[in-house]
This record gives structure tokens, C-alpha cells and sequence, in this order.
């Protein structure tokens, strides 16, 4: 007689996470306070550096699980009005501070003028990086990338264009499924963060890929602020 495999919420998961990060980080602190000691009664410069390499390596993976930790919780929202057009200016001298290629190739088209949003501006901020983090890391190809921004009636659109020549999978349930794709360093939480933080904002998340073009087409749309 097979079992049932057991079904775990999210919240429940978010908060085991939470607790491993903090039960790891604590063997982590004790490593580094350690590696520190080293440092200071070391012979030579030659094991002095060998320490500080092993050091950043702590610090390091207690980067990596802060991150894993933030990218599990549930979003919690400080809302405020706040204008479309500066959040994409934000997001914009963000980008730019990465010096990446990628950021070189953005074609920006902002016709907003005066619209309001009312949001969570960090989260928010943090979910349009992702996007274009995602697009960085995940088959883009050469050509523009296209961030456009834009008002309509009751909502602010924004469209993310990347070119990519091959696109395997579906992009039905964008989003929706974390750790579905798993790589070193990777477990498909990015997109699933966005999706998460969008929807607490009582905004939509949907992309297409369009074959004829050979472009993922990525839009966020969330409500405007009615004055």
C-alpha cells in the first residue's frame, strides 16, 4: 500500500529555512571568529593570506544563505505613493551600477509622466532586477534588450523584450513553479520571487516567448493610484 507523499506549506518551508540559515550562520560566526584568531598569530604572510582567502569563503556562503532565506519569505508590505516614473528611474541607475553587458545593451522607452503607484518601492525595485538578472544569466542572445514603460487606463505596463534564439519550455505558469530548474547556485526561486511580490501588490506577471521573432516578451502590469 503506497503513502501519500507529504504536502509542506510555504510558510512552513519559508520558516525552516529561516531557522537553518540562523543555525548555520552561527557555526559560520564561530569559523570566522576562529579563522580571525589564525590571522593574528600566524608566522608568516604566506598563511596569513591562505586565512583571509578561507575568510571571504565563509563570508561568502553566509551571503548565499541570507540570500536563499530572503528569496523564501513571504513578502511584507510598506506601502506608499509613489511615482511610476522615478521607481523605473531607480531600477534604471541600478542596473547601471552593474556595468555588466547586459546593462549596455538596454534600450529604455519611459513615456510616463506624472502616474502614481502605490507600492513597496524596495520590493518592487527588487523584483524588475531580477528580471533583468534573469535575463543576463539565462540564453540571451545579440540585440537589444527592450524595457519599456508605460500608462494605460487603470494600470502601469512594463515590458521586458530579450531576444533569445532558442527558448525550451513553456512559459505557462510563469513563475509559479520554484525549484523547478536547479542549478549550482540556482534553485528557480528568482522568478518565483517576482511573482510573489507582483501579486502582493495586486499586480500580474506573465511572459511569452514569440518564435517568429525569437523573442521572450516578460510584462508586469500593476494598478495606478487613483487620486
Amino acid at each position: 500500500m503506497s503513502k501519500e507523499k507529504p504536502s509542506i506549506a510555504w510558510p512552513t518551508m519559508s520558516k525552516f529555512v529561516g531557522q537553518l540559515n540562523h543555525d548555520l550562520r552561527n557555526h559560520l560566526n564561530a569559523i570566522e571568529l576562529q579563522a580571525a584568531l589564525l590571522g593574528e598569530i600566524a608566522p608568516n604572510d604566506e598563511m596569513r593570506e591562505e586565512i583571509r582567502r578561507l575568510r571571504g569563503m565563509t563570508g561568502e556562503l553566509g551571503a548565499d544563505l541570507q540570500k536563499l532565506s530572503r528569496l523564501m519569505k513571504e513578502p511584507r508590505l510598506q506601502t506608499m505613493p509613489y511615482s511610476a516614473r522615478e521607481l523605473v528611474e531607480d531600477v534604471r541607475g541600478k542596473v547601471a551600477e552593474n556595468e555588466s553587458v547586459l546593462a549596455l545593451a538596454i534600450e529604455w522607452r519611459n513615456s510616463l509622466g506624472e502616474e502614481m503607484l502605490e507600492i513597496d518601492p524596495q520590493l518592487v525595485e527588487e523584483a524588475l532586477l531580477e528580471l533583468f538578472a534573469n535575463a543576463a544569466a539565462h540564453g540571451r542572445t545579440s540585440g537589444p534588450v527592450i524595457f519599456e514603460a508605460e500608462a494605460r487606463r487603470d494600470a502601469i505596463v512594463f515590458t521586458l523584450r530579450e531576444p533569445k534564439k532558442d527558448f525550451a519550455g513553456t512559459t505557462e505558469n510563469w513563475g509559479s513553479q520554484p525549484f523547478e530548474r536547479i542549478s549550482h547556485g540556482h534553485y528557480g526561486l528568482g522568478l518565483h520571487r517576482v511573482r510573489v511580490i507582483l501579486e502582493a501588490h495586486h499586480g500580474t506577471f506573465t511572459a511569452q516567448f514569440d518564435p517568429a521573432e525569437s523573442v521572450l516578451v516578460t510584462a508586469v502590469c500593476l494598478p495606478r493610484l487613483v487620486s
